[in-house]
């Protein structure tokens, strides 16, 4: 049996895992940290269970199509509910806008934005929803050269979208209202860029967003990486946490095995999950790193985030489980964390209350809060500056819900910039990988081959993306390059 190492056991190298063990492999996976899932892990204090990255749970289809090619119902372990109210928004000194889940409901909001908004809408979503459909095979792709993409019916697709055209542009063009324009540039705010910098095939996630719907899996966010844990295991694979991987080892151009603290290791093939920057620069010989460090520095990153996780005694009124604070400038905070690449001035955050859903992540009648405030990479982020902007962000959060919070926290933890360093080897602690702007989209970006003849790489510095169905598919191409073998 052909035996199989993977480096990490985030959602990409878990699905790699599943896919090559259904089909015959030996896995072995190495996570460094105490428990699989990657950033999709959760933690335990005080009776709250608190979720430490993924918050949105979009695109349901994908999701359940990916269980299906495991040869596995994803109801068989969690289920989902769709939010009633997919957000809610707070906009500076006006009155609150929450987003509903039922589409009557929500053409009258963007009629209440402007004249025939409602009507611009589902215009727009119709267009949206075409653009799902066209990239959908297209996030399969491993993006190995060019030509993968030059058929005549991606092309004429790729025309007939415009997605040469910015999401701004495309968005501005069609609304005239600030809150209008707001709600449909925000689900590309994590893409790595300003609207006027993402292609405008990207406003399919508006699609997935007010069509599709957000959702809640049974058991919080982790549910999807703990699912395919279990089914990894059941399928025979090994796990082996708190060993991290400290070389990749080779003879000749072939990759031959690991080592870990515990030992050196044989392997056929090997699947790195972990950072990919953090892969080549650190545990590979010079000789086979595809890229340089003027490479690594020169790439567009998606932000990185200061998450305060906190646990509060009674409910904080106001909030709905996903809540914007739109109430600053979106313009101004994302030119700190794009262009001067400082701390904010006054920043946009979002707060996340899941014990508005779900009872089990916070003991009875208590709230369970999950707030980020998105940042430039790379900043320095000791403690004082966490606390300057605690502050900032809890003076607001309370003025807002008219509610004391501060007197009745009982549970504070605070992750930032060294943190994702420090437990992901993320490069320049970024939490969500490269910006998707044109120049690296698709086969722009690193390769998911290495140089090593036997050696793949998934996760959200390479194909296709950030975000929790993006990471899956990931690990499904690095697997599928290894059958090809």
């Amino acid at each position: 049996m052909k035996s199989v190492a993977i480096i990490g056991s985030g959602l990409s190298g878990l699905y790699a895992a599943n896919y090559l063990s259904k089909n015959g492999y030996q896995v072995e996976v190495f996570e460094k940290n105490e428990m699989a899932g990657g950033r999709s892990r959760v933690f335990d204090e005080d009776g709250f269970r608190f979720d430490m990255g993924p918050s949105w749970y979009w695109m349901p289809d994908i999701i359940d199509e990916l269980f299906e090619e495991l040869g596995e119902k994803r109801s068989d372990y969690y289920e989902i509910k769709r939010l009633e109210n997919s957000y809610k928004i707070f906009w500076d000194n006006e009155e609150d806008s929450t987003v509903p889940s039922n589409f009557n409901d929500l053409v009258q909001l963007f009629d209440s934005f402007e004249e025939n908004g409602g009507k611009k809408l589902n215009k727009f979503l119709s267009e949206a929803e075409v653009k799902y459909a066209t990239a959908r095979p297209l996030m399969e792709i491993p993006g190995l050269r060019l030509t993968e993409f030059l058929s005549r019916k991606v092309i004429i697709n790729a025309l007939k979208q415009k997605v040469l055209k910015s999401v701004k542009k495309d968005v501005s063009s069609r609304f005239e209202s600030d809150k209008a324009r707001n709600i449909l540039n925000f689900p590309v705010l994590f893409l790595g860029a300003m609207p006027d910098e993402i292609p405008s095939l990207y406003t399919l996630m508006n699609y997935a967003d007010l069509k599709l719907g957000t959702w809640y899996p049974e058991g919080g966010m982790n549910a999807t990486a703990s699912a395919l844990y279990k089914l990894a295991e059941k399928n025979g694979v090994k796990f082996y946490f708190n060993e991290p991987v400290r070389e990749i080892l080779h003879e000749g151009d072939q990759f031959s095995g690991i080592r870990t603290d515990n030992g050196s290791r044989s392997f056929n093939y090997l699947i790195s999950s972990a950072d990919y920057q953090f892969t080549e620069q650190v545990l590979l010989p010079a000789k086979f790193r595809r890229y340089n460090n003027s490479y690594w520095d020169s790439r567009k990153m998606a932000p990185s985030c200061l998450i305060f996780y906190i646990g509060v005694d009674k409910k904080v009124n106001g909030l709905e489980h996903h809540n914007l604070f739109f109430d600053e400038s979106l313009d101004d905070h994302g030119e700190e964390i794009y262009k001067t690449k400082r701390w904010p001035s006054k920043p946009l955050f979002y707060v996340c209350a899941p014990s508005k859903t779900d009872g089990a992540v916070a003991p009875d009648g208590q709230e369970n809060l999950f707030i980020l405030m998105p940042i430039a990479t790379d900043l320095g982020d000791d403690e004082e500056v966490r606390e300057k902007y605690w502050n900032v962000i809890l003076d607001r959060l309370e003025k807002r819900t008219d509610t004391d919070i501060r007197s009745n926290i009982t549970y504070k933890r605070s992750y930032c910039v060294s943190d994702f360093k420090g437990d992901y080897n993320s490069f320049k602690g970024n939490a969500y990988g490269l910006a998707n702007t044109l120049m690296q989209t698709a086969h722009l970006k690193p390769k998911i081959n290495a140089k090593l003849k036997n050696m793949f790489y998934c996760g959200q510095l390479t194909v296709p993306g950030p975000g929790v169905p993006p990471a899956l598919i990931s690990g499904k191409i690095a697997a599928k390059q290894i059958m090809k073998l």
